[in-house]
């Protein structure tokens, strides 16, 4: 079957031999992904040959023409970079691994069709194969290079894609590792060359680790440290020799270290410096023990290679003690000795711990790190003594405290990855537990006139501050800082007595108040209305009084009463009402006493009420005059006479003076400056003699003329003047 079988065309007919066990190409896992992203089955299917057209066996070649074919080399994968479609990527890469190996293109697609063929039966790999794309000439060749290598199960792939990025971190131990994974013999001689090499260099390796060891032993630290750096410089992935190196290179008790490792909420901080100043690169690695105690080695996740400065590690297990070392790098070789920190407990504490004390009490509050198992409290008192105390994840309540000064240390504990619980070196705080004030447990009120009287229980040994809150008050026993507080209202008054002004609303609360410290306490609701500023009365002649007032500001209802000989009664008025049609209050005849003030509007208040406004309006008293005129005599008519007379239900109050007044014709005067004044009987002489009669002076102006009776003085709207008709007052 010449021309079908691997090696025809070099003149070995049916030979076989070299099938690639291994792609030995560095970054094989992200070409895959790009691979598998494009959604090629295999690499030769982004090199755009026919259907059936690719051949492998004797090198790479896509169609050319009707019978010709094309070698894929740098010129037609640069070609095939350039044009569209998302091969143009992928083809890309693919030009990059031809000029670092002219050969891997070849071996990664021959590796590749290899595998998909032993992933299916025996009888279906040459329809397969030609599936795939390959040329109908390889087919048969194909199928028998599939039969003939050695097939791989998933960890052997895993274990042959990865041994060209081993190689090229040198990684011996790594490569040794994936050796044993595959097949001793699989017929490829570049695997071979590669397990020889390996096998040459870690000899390498062991030799230079006994030389570090013999110069360690003499003391000779500069020279075991020298041999440690070969091998490592051989062996990238060499525990011995870094662990040699940080036992010779870390740091005394008393030496700052040049890599420092600090611990930060939820990452490790590390810092260091180029130690001869000239910029280069370096590989950050974490030493720490595994779950089974063994020691093991990790590169800082984003940080290999990187520049010196300051990188975190977020990838270091709570609870588990870690040391890291930062290696110097020169073209990715181990160039001189490491860099080593500290050991450091990967067990971050607490944050933002604070204490706050309140009566016998202190409390902690603090925010708790992530992954935390427990955070623990132990309380170290005045005199020495130590417990444990209850706690939460973030804080806790010590109680039963004395005065003085109490320390806490507060430790987090964390679940290592060998599953012990391991604890923090833990935070110290320190409170005191300050004297506080003894609480006001009552507090009450009382009205004085313009005042009000407070009186309270508790508060011994302590200022109690009478204050008025801008907003809601603090409930009872409220712990507070003396700078917290409100200055005082400002009322008038003294100590325990305060005039609240006119139109206060508030809610008066008792403080108890001891140094810095002072604690809230019961609170009573006051209210100061406003007076009413006048009130007047009048009488009317059906037995009601009318009552004229000034409206208060800021008041809702007005309550008017009135007590007389003839009972007492009680209204509330609102401002609409009174407006609309006045105040008229049934008194009955005799003296009553008619009072005004504001209704509070503070439901259950204690009210600051001003001496209300109240007029004494006196008894129905009226003044009724009529003139008599003098009767015939011999010599003709007398002077005529004017009786004046007083008549009241009870004592009378105050009578205004009695005038009269002359106006010559018949009509009425209408004031008492619209005529002569003719007569004039005072109030008093009028209250005490009942009935006065007093003669007119002689022609006091032209006849006819017509007399009108007025009463003068503050009191005249007290009294009721009774007129007679007018055709009996004109004197002719």
């Amino acid at each position: 079957m010449a021309g079908q079988e691997f090696g025809h065309h070099l003149g070995l007919p049916r030979a076989l031999s070299g099938l690639p066990l291994s792609p030995l190409v560095p970054g094989y896992g992200a070409l895959a992904v790009a691979q598998h992203t494009a959604g090629l089955r295999h690499l030769g299917e982004a090199l755009g040959a026919s259907p059936t057209g690719l051949r492998v066996l004797d090198g790479l070649y896509v169609p050319a023409g009707p019978r010709g074919r094309r070698r894929v080399d740098g010129p037609f994968l640069d070609s095939l970079a350039r044009g569209p479609g998302p091969a143009a990527a992928l083809a890309a890469r693919m030009a990059a691994l031809h000029r670092g190996d002219p050969q891997a293109l070849r071996r990664v697609v021959l590796y590749q069709l290899i595998c998909l063929l032993q992933d299916r039966p025996t009888s279906r790999r040459a329809h397969v194969a030609a599936e795939l794309g390959v040329h109908p000439d390889e087919v048969a060749g194909l199928v028998a290079a599939a039969r003939l290598r050695p097939a791989l199960d998933r960890r052997g792939r895993d274990a042959a894609e990865s041994l060209a990025d081993a190689h090229e971190q040198r990684r011996l131990h790594r490569l040794r590792a994936l050796f044993d994974r595959l097949p001793a013999d699989g017929g490829d001689p570049a695997l071979t060359a590669l397990r020889t090499e390996v096998s040459e260099r870690l000899a390498v390796v062991d030799e230079a680790l006994r030389s570090a060891r013999r110069a360690e032993e003499r003391g000779d630290r500069e020279a075991a440290g020298g041999a440690c750096l070969t091998a490592l410089g051989e062996a990238a992935d060499d525990r011995r020799a870094l662990g040699s190196l940080v036992r010779l290179h870390r740091p005394g008790p008393h030496d700052p270290p040049l890599l420092d490792a600090e611990l930060r909420s939820g990452d490790v901080e590390l810092t260091w410096k180029d130690p001869d100043g000239t910029p280069g690169d370096w590989r950050l690695l974490r030493l720490q023990r595994t779950e089974g105690g063994r020691s093991a080695v990790r590169s800082v996740s984003g940080a290999d290679p990187t520049p010196a400065g300051t990188v975190r590690d977020r990838q270091a297990a709570l609870g588990s003690t870690v040391r890291y070392a930062a290696l110097p790098l020169r073209e990715g070789r181990v160039a001189g000795p490491p860099l080593v920190s500290r050991r450091l407990l990967v067990a971050p504490e607490v944050g933002g711990a604070a204490l706050t004390d309140g009566p016998g009490r202190i409390v902690g509050s603090w925010q708790p790190p992530a992954g935390v198992d427990e955070v623990t409290v132990e309380r170290t008192g005045s005199r020495g003594g130590t417990g444990q105390l209850e706690s939460r994840s973030d804080g806790f309540t010590a109680t039963g405290l004395p005065a003085g000064a109490h320390a806490f240390r507060i430790v987090c504990h964390y679940r290592a990855p060998d599953g012990d619980r391991v604890g923090s070196p833990g935070v110290s705080v320190t409170g005191t537990v300050h004297p506080w004030p003894e609480p006001v447990r009552t507090l009450t009120a009382r009205s004085e006139g313009g005042s009000l009287r407070f009186a309270w229980t508790g508060g011994r040994n302590a200022e109690v501050r009478l204050l008025v809150w801008p907003g809601r008050a603090p409930a009872p026993g409220t712990e507070l800082r003396t700078g917290e507080l409100p200055p005082a209202p400002g009322w008038p008054g003294r100590a325990g007595v305060l005039c609240p002004p006119a139109g206060t609303r508030a809610e008066v609360t008792a403080v108890a108040v001891l140094g810095a410290r002072a604690l809230a306490g019961p609170g009573v609701a006051v209210e100061a209305v406003h007076a009413v500023p006048s009130l007047a009365a009048i009488r009317l002649p059906d037995g009601q009084a009318q009552v004229t007032l000034d409206w208060p500001e800021d008041a809702g209802h007005l309550v008017v009463t009135w007590d007389g000989a003839e009972g007492s009664g009680e209204r509330t008025l609102t401002a609409h009402a009174y407006r609309r049609g006045g105040l008229r209050l049934p008194v009955g005849p005799g003296a009553v006493r008619i009072r005004a003030a504001t209704v509070p509007r503070v439901p259950g208040a204690v009210v600051v009420v001003p001496d209300a406004a109240e007029t004494l309006l006196p008894p129905d008293t009226a003044v009724s005059y009529h003139l008599v005129r003098a009767p015939r005599r011999l010599l003709g008519r007398g002077r005529p006479l004017l009786r004046v007379s007083l008549s009241a239900s009870g004592p009378p109050g105050n009578v205004p003076e009695f005038v009269c007044v002359a106006r010559s014709g018949t009509l009425r005067p209408r004031s008492i400056a619209d005529g002569t004044t003719v007569l004039r009987i005072a109030g008093p002489d009028l209250a005490r003699r009942g009935t006065v009669e007093q003669e007119l002076p002689a022609s006091p102006c032209p006849a006819p003329y017509t007399l009108r009776g007025f009463l003068l003085g503050e009191h005249a709207a007290l009294v009721r003047l009774e007129e007679p008709s007018l055709a009996s007052l004109v004197v002719r």
